[in-house]
């Protein structure tokens, strides 16, 4: 198997921030859209047939990704599961839930909205931020989880 060196943990979060800050503004200037995976995921099943080919191409870009560093035999940066299916089935169902009443995900309105300098954006993602942190420290420190 062909293995990469392996980049120092800054450079590459300056490179995958990058490409993501790329891959929006060039869906934006392309298309006209906004880098939510949540909206481009539903509009795969749900919307006007002749929007999906990009959408497909979009997902299929995210999932080829960790794919293709598995190939050349680099961490994928996802990890083995810590828990059984159904909990990663509930929690993926309540992501859904949340990205319905959040009118958007973390990428919409993370990476796109605050670059818009969308009030929305800024109070979802604030929100985001908030009980990630109160998760993590739930976990780690009231429960004793690592």
């Amino acid at each position: 198997m062909l293995k990469i060196k392996t980049m120092h943990p800054y450079l590459s979060s300056l490179l995958g921030g990058t490409l993501i800050g790329t891959a929006a503004v060039l869906l934006m200037g392309s298309l006209g859209r906004i880098t939510g995976i949540s909206g481009i995921a539903s509009g795969v099943f749900i919307g006007d047939r002749g929007d999906r080919g990009w959408r497909v191409a979009f997902i299929a870009g995210l999932v080829a990704g960790p794919l293709l560093l598995g190939v050349l035999g680099q961490d994928r940066g996802i990890g083995a599961p810590q828990v059984g299916l159904p909990l990663m089935a509930l929690a993926g169902l309540l992501v859904g839930v949340g990205t319905r009443l959040g009118s958007g995900c973390t990428s919409g309105h993370g990476v796109c909205g605050i670059a818009r300098l969308s009030p929305r954006s800024l109070l979802a993602t604030g929100v985001f931020m908030t009980f990630g942190i109160a998760t993590v420290f739930v976990m780690r420190h009231l429960l004793g989880n690592a």
